[in-house]
């Protein structure tokens, strides 16, 4: 990998891993375009330490509150009361989905994950998903603005004070689909959160959240992986991407939670369902190979 791929990999990396259409998908379509080998699952798991970074320090009031409630509520009972403690300990369980799945399909999520008809299909099948629980937020929005009608009380979307031990699990097994590129970890745990009547920003801060471990992690494994002996990936170029997503990633936090504040995600998910539909014509009409650019290319 040259330093020019992956400076381009890293903005694009930092471009699309806060936004629900998937980083790991556009890294993988990137290297495909531009006619260079697949980046790989090491790069990838990687160079999101640099976004995760940008989460870290964009919600770092959040995660220091956080992280200071669930320590006091390791050994003072009453505290696990406290919301900002409740938090921490459902990111930590809701994590562990995402664990157990990623050691268990890593030769899958190395190899067969990455086929880009695979990630057509997750990302048009993602989308519409996406799409009908984005519908489902502004109805739900739309009827509270109105008061619900003359007879009907109607329940407000909820924010994260309303999180729940079975809300926190669900939002981890929605996270663990970002295991196959194209679904998106945003995407997935998003699109959970809407279905579970939480409002747009809430869901969106809690899927960030909640991605801090998993990622980090993720990240930390793969490691060793950079600059193995007949990879094409060295830590250079590695280094550089992950330094490139975490600026760029920063920027795209602050615009998107503001953007969620007062549209929809109809936009993220037409350009999926179009994105997807886009990659399966041109495999069917046999212009891209499934497996371009990848190792059984």
């Amino acid at each position: 990998m040259t330093w020019f791929e992956s400076f381009i990999l890293g903005v694009v990396q930092g471009l699309t891993e806060f936004l629900p259409i998937s980083s790991s998908a556009h890294l993988r379509l990137t290297a495909v375009a531009a006619g260079w080998p697949d980046p790989g699952a090491a790069f990838t798991a990687v160079a999101q330490i640099g976004t995760e970074v940008a989460v870290l320090v964009y919600f770092r009031k959040d995660i220091v509150r956080i992280v200071r409630a669930w320590s006091r509520s390791v050994v003072d009972k009453e505290a696990r009361r406290d919301l900002d403690a409740r938090i921490g300990w459902l990111v930590i369980v809701g994590s562990l989905p995402i664990g157990v799945l990623g050691l268990t399909l890593k030769d899958y999520i190395e190899g067969p994950f990455r086929n880009l008809q695979l990630i057509a299909f997750s990302l048009i099948v993602l989308g519409i998903v996406l799409g009908v629980a984005d519908r489902m937020a502004t109805r739900a929005t739309e009827r509270a603005e109105r008061g619900g009608g003359r007879h009907r009380a109607v329940k407000p979307l909820k924010d994260l004070e309303h999180l729940t031990v079975r809300d926190g699990i669900l939002y981890g097994f929605c996270q663990a689909l970002a295991l196959i590129p194209g679904m998106s970890r945003s995407g997935s745990t998003i699109t959970g959160g809407l279905f579970l009547g939480y409002n747009r920003a809430a869901a969106a801060r809690y899927s960030f959240l909640l991605a801090i471990p998993a990622v980090l992690a993720s990240g930390a494994l793969e490691l060793t992986a950079i600059g193995d002996e007949g990879g094409h990936v060295s830590w250079g170029p590695t280094i550089l991407a992950t330094i490139v997503s975490g600026l760029v990633g920063y920027a795209v936090i602050a615009w998107f939670m503001k953007f969620i504040s007062t549209r929809s995600f109809l936009p993220f998910v037409i350009y999926r369902v179009a994105l997807g539909t886009a990659l399966l014509v041109l495999i069917w009409v046999g212009v891209l190979d499934p497996y371009a650019g990848g190792p059984s290319h």
